[in-house]
């Protein structure tokens, strides 16, 4: 693999608190901070991307790649998100790679338990108030009100953003993958960016665990949509 030249710039904003993150090619973090947006995105990210290159001291232009999580996630966060990386590539001219927010989940929850290494994640994520979405080898399952994931035998269960709405192991587990969250985005990102030119900024698109607010799903069905990672 080659990895590309300059530096990696990472944004997530699928889950509740938004992360970017600058690292080496090699997949080491730099520097990344970390926030709860609410519904913020659209006044916040940007600031923070521009705050966290000037406090690294990192020019825009010592950037080689960008990379940016997927999802799943909610409309608002991964809507801007992706419009953002997707704007700073096209601008600065640098490949973009898009990455499952589920798969870093699952891998910085390995980084975290060395006893779990080698062992198989489900990612368990909120999708509203009462329903919830499960992640099991790249596929997503829609989870009711009162439904239990049903895992195979030895998966481990990860669940972010559910205190009180999964069991307190998994919960326990979803902290710590998100203390190492952008660790595992740099260093996957920056895998990604090695292997390929990136993704085509056209085709990159989020998965979303729920519909936009304000769209009745009464009048018709809100697809989810896929990308690599």
């Amino acid at each position: 693999m080659v990895a590309p030249a300059g530096l990696v710039l990472a944004i997530d904003t699928a889950s509740s608190e938004a992360v970017v993150a600058i690292g080496t090619s090699a997949g080491v973090v730099l520097a990344s901070e970390s926030w709860t947006a609410g519904y913020r995105h659209g006044e916040e990210l940007l600031a923070r991307i521009d705050a966290l290159l000037s406090s690294a001291d990192v020019p825009v232009g010592s950037l080689g790649g960008l990379v940016v999580g997927t999802g799943p996630g909610a409309f608002t966060g991964l809507r801007v998100g992706l419009a953002t990386a997707k704007g700073l590539a096209v601008g600065l001219e640098l490949p973009l790679a898009g990455l499952s927010s589920a798969v870093v989940i699952a891998a910085a929850a390995a980084d975290a338990g060395p006893a779990l290494a080698g062992r198989r994640f489900a990612v368990l994520l909120p999708a509203g108030p009462s329903e919830r979405t499960l992640v099991l080898d790249g596929v997503a399952t829609r989870l009711r009100a009162g439904e239990e994931p049903e895992l195979p035998d030895g998966a481990v269960l990860v669940a972010l953003d559910l205190a009180g709405r999964a069991p307190d192991d998994a919960v326990i587990r979803g902290a710590a993958a998100r203390r190492g969250f952008a660790a595992a985005l740099v260093r996957l990102g920056a895998e990604r960016l090695a292997e390929s030119d990136g993704d085509d900024v056209a085709h990159l698109v989020p998965e979303y665990v729920t519909p936009p607010r304000g769209v009745p799903t009464a009048h018709g069905e809100v697809a989810w949509s896929r990308t690599r990672g």
